[in-house]
């Protein structure tokens, strides 16, 4: 991850503000307990994408370096949680000033603070949109994750199982249902490193997704 660079100005967040002091993690609201619902694949969730991606390219312009669709919903085929979960790459991350205005007048709030990693979302907590730094670890391993699993069916069906079997828990914080993943999630991504090795995997360029009739 980056290093934090205290060098910006941090737009004003009215709410309250819950630190994960293990991880450095600043949840901007305080811990939330919300029921774990794992649905079957739905195409609608390539159109929510798209939705958003506008909005976002509108409202950031350049400074959106590239902007994908990432996470279970991004992924044919994988039941997932119904979130669409954006990757979003921006010149600097911890560089606040030249994006987080933008998102928040175009109607996204402000989870998520914590080194390398900013996550605004939307009010219907339908759409969360991961910030980094282009070129960083996390887009690297969000996208390596997101094509493998689209590529390995038996990795596929694997996470899948394992999310819904944590679905049937109670979890007082949707953060430790995510920490709960992460097990499997570092051997997937070893296998998917392997792959990535074997043959010379680069990200390509995200094309912009085209909006369907409404």
């Amino acid at each position: 991850m980056p290093e934090i660079r205290p060098t910006f100005s941090r737009p004003p967040v009215a709410a309250t503000r819950c630190p994960r002091e293990d991880s450095g993690m600043e949840l901007i609201g305080g811990i939330e307990k919300r029921d774990i619902h794992i649905v079957d694949y739905d195409p609608a969730w390539s159109q929510r994408f798209a939705t958003e991606h506008a909005r976002i390219a509108r409202a950031l312009g350049a400074t959106a370096r590239r902007i994908d669709h990432i996470g279970s919903t991004s992924v044919p085929g994988l039941a997932a949680k119904p979130i669409v979960d954006i990757d979003l790459c921006v010149p600097d991350v911890e560089d606040e000033g030249a994006y987080l205005p933008p998102l928040l007048a175009a109607g996204y709030q402000l989870r998520v603070r914590e080194p390398g990693h900013r996550m605004v979302r939307t009010p219907q907590r339908d759409v969360h949109v991961h910030i980094v730094t282009v070129g960083s670890d996390w887009e690297h391993r969000q996208l390596l994750f997101r094509d493998w699993l689209r590529h390995d069916s038996r990795d596929r069906i694997a996470y899948e199982q394992l999310k819904r079997r944590l679905a049937q828990q109670n979890w007082a914080d949707m953060n430790d249902y995510a920490d709960a993943k992460g097990p499997l999630i570092a051997e997937i991504i070893q296998r998917a490193q392997a792959w990535a090795e074997s043959i010379d995997w680069t990200p390509e360029e995200p094309a912009s997704p085209t909006l369907g009739d409404k």
